[in-house]
């Protein structure tokens, strides 16, 4: 029951997070936003969604049936099994590794984004695919990494531990860089501008979704939106709010929705070749040496 009251209001918000995205992209753009369905366009997610459903749906005759139709589900499954992780009061749903749960979560996101566009039986969209999951493999390795870093402070591999920990100034001053770091990994890691190469081969050939319409194309929507908003409650509830399900949280996640937004408005798409170097040439190293900073700051504090 308790993960139901947390995953029918998170695709709620997916419905309408789209929406208030639009609008804020076309006041930005100076152009119209959706607002011609009744109720300044408050009906607008449920026109797309009837819209999209009614679509034709064609499946490719030489792909891989019944893993064309498993992926998309897959994906829509795991992005709001990892609901059930969040830090509230009870913590975590009482799982004392609840942080190495997460990440094996999102790791497995890969695969339905590799079967997706294997399944199809297209060059385009298993290159697609391939690009996909070489992205999200690369970031997903530093999340793991500054999560630790973040996890040394209270030295616990529990979310909702780290909520309860008051501290010292000299560390909140060393973790403030490890924010800045998680937060352009929370981008790539979820496919949103400037590294938004998934939405740049829309452009050609719309990547590894390719061959999806109709309720295939809602569900790995519907997933990407839900992995965006459950990485900005983890990123409030860990760096920007000390009490889980306070005013100060929730604050925190309407100014880093426009935070998000903001960058999708304004930044242009970076290069492939530069987001892989990034990763691996500037992050990781970057990531590995921050364990020792971490740990230094914590025996001068103690």
């Amino acid at each position: 029951m308790r993960y139901l009251l947390i995953v029918v209001p998170a695709l709620v918000n997916v419905a309408f997070l789209t929406l208030l995205e639009r609008k804020i992209l076309g006041y930005v753009q100076l152009r119209k936003g959706p607002n011609k369905v009744r109720f300044a366009g408050l009906l607008q997610p449920f026109a797309d969604a009837v819209k999209l459903f009614l679509k034709e749906s064609t499946f490719p005759e030489s792909g891989n049936f019944i893993l064309f139709l498993v992926a998309p589900w897959s994906g829509l499954f795991l992005a709001l099994t990892v609901w059930a992780l969040l830090p509230l009061r009870e913590g975590a749903l009482g799982i004392a590794f609840s942080s190495v749960l997460l990440l094996i979560l999102l790791r497995f996101g890969v695969y339905s984004v590799l079967g997706a566009g294997w399944a199809s039986n297209r060059k385009y969209a298993t290159i697609g695919g391939l690009r996909g999951v070489a992205q999200t493999v690369s970031y997903e390795v530093r999340l793991a990494l500054f999560l630790f870093r973040l996890l040394l402070v209270p030295v616990t591999l529990r979310l909702g531990s780290v909520q309860a920990v008051n501290l010292d100034l000299r560390i909140v001053l060393t973790l403030a860089p490890l924010f800045a770091l998680w937060f352009v990994s929370c981008l790539a890691e979820t496919n949103r501008t400037p590294f938004d190469f998934a939405e740049g081969e829309s452009e050609l050939v719309s990547g590894f979704n390719v061959e999806y319409g109709r309720g295939g194309f809602v569900l790995i929507f519907i997933a990407e939106y839900a992995i965006i908003l459950f990485l900005r409650v983890i990123t409030a509830s860990l760096f920007l709010a000390r009490e889980a399900e306070s005013p100060a949280l929730y604050l925190s996640l309407v100014g880093l929705r426009g935070v998000w937004i903001w960058a999708r408005a304004t930044l242009p798409r970076y290069r492939y070749d530069k987001l892989m170097g990034l990763a691996w040439k500037r992050f990781l190293p970057v990531s590995l040496h921050y364990a020792v900073l971490v740990r230094g700051v914590l025996l001068w504090v103690s």
